[in-house]
């Protein structure tokens, strides 16, 4: 097996213990006990959170000097929102808006 192969396989391993540490360590630490208010809190506004930074760490080149530097983004956010809007849909937003900015990058501009 190659080097780079095993990198591959040491980076997925790594990945699935993290992974499965992740979802297993809550029920490890709180067991059969009530789930800490902050624990709650956190766990309600963090994703928000997080998809938030995501958003303006992806739209922040995004230039207005010419239609190839804002309209696949601004096109991509506004299918986001629509799709989001439609069927309540994490998922299918995030999948939709992606195709959408892909197909405007790779084919339109």
């Amino acid at each position: 097996m190659s080097s780079s192969v095993m990198k591959s396989l040491e980076i997925i391993a790594i990945c699935a213990v993290c992974t499965f540490i992740s979802r297993y360590l809550p029920f490890a630490v709180f067991g059969n006990r009530p789930v800490p208010s902050l624990v709650r809190y956190l766990g309600k506004y963090l994703p928000m959170a997080v998809m938030t930074t995501l958003v303006v760490y992806c739209l922040r080149h995004m230039s207005f000097a010419s239609a190839a530097g804002f309209v696949p983004e601004s096109t991509a956010v506004a299918m986001v929102i629509a799709i989001h809007l439609w069927r309540h849909n994490t998922f299918l937003s995030i999948v939709g808006g992606t195709a959408c900015y892909m197909l405007l990058v790779q084919m339109v501009f």
